[in-house]
């Protein structure tokens, strides 16, 4: 059977993740769980999170899970959502704390003299809403949906990806931003595919299928 760990450290979207993993891959099994063990045995890890960056590495660290995250980082088909991608990076300026290290770049605020539309309206920040996503290239969990596509988002901080070759996707909000990346079994998003409809259900989908 398909187990699927769903990284609970306190933080996140944990049971919406779960009913939409179910929904899309009725045969997994799905834990939501804090146990290290759990996420070490499990054949895929999903990690989601919204919150403020320092609040999620404390509690990560205060559960135990961060090596049993880093290590699912490189050995098993891997998706994080919103904080679970921006904590693979190495430092955020999001109370200037340190992420997981697993990617290289790092994580920056919106810059406020920037937000400004293509109307020239200002632009409010966090960044909330539905917004194009604009593909890098081909990947497996974008197999069924377009380029362009709209998905929802939540946050006041982006990616600033440390080489171009691990940006799948970007965004514009004021300015162009990374919103998805990708390496090996690793695969991150910015946005929130539990909230985007179809085209959410449609990556996580994907997601239960690959074989990176």
């Amino acid at each position: 059977m398909n187990t699927v760990a769903i990284v609970d450290y306190g933080m996140g979207n944990l049971r919406s993740v779960a009913k939409a993993i179910e929904h899309v891959a009725r045969d997994a099994r799905i834990l939501v769980t804090s146990d290290p063990k759990e996420v070490a045995a499990a054949d895929r890890v999903v990690v989601p999170g919204q919150g403020a960056m320092p609040d999620c590495m404390r509690e990560l660290d205060a559960r135990g899970l961060r090596d049993a995250v880093i290590e699912a980082t490189q050995a098993r088909p891997f998706l994080g959502i919103c904080i679970g991608l921006q904590m693979l990076f190495g430092a955020s300026e999001e109370g200037n704390v340190a992420g997981l290290g697993v990617l290289p770049g790092q994580v920056r605020r919106f810059p406020r003299e920037q937000m400004v539309g293509a109307d020239g309206s200002r632009l409010k920040v966090p960044h909330m809403g539905w917004n194009e996503v604009n593909q890098a290239g081909p990947h497996a969990l974008w197999e069924g949906i377009a380029s362009g596509t709209r998905f929802y988002f939540v946050h006041s901080y982006y990616v600033e990806a440390g080489g171009p070759s691990l940006i799948a996707a970007f965004s514009v909000y004021g300015i162009p931003f990374t919103c998805a990346v990708a390496k090996d079994n690793i695969f991150a998003v910015q946005f929130h595919p539990e909230k985007s409809a179809d085209a959410g259900l449609k990556l996580l989908g994907n997601f239960m299928r690959w074989k990176p």
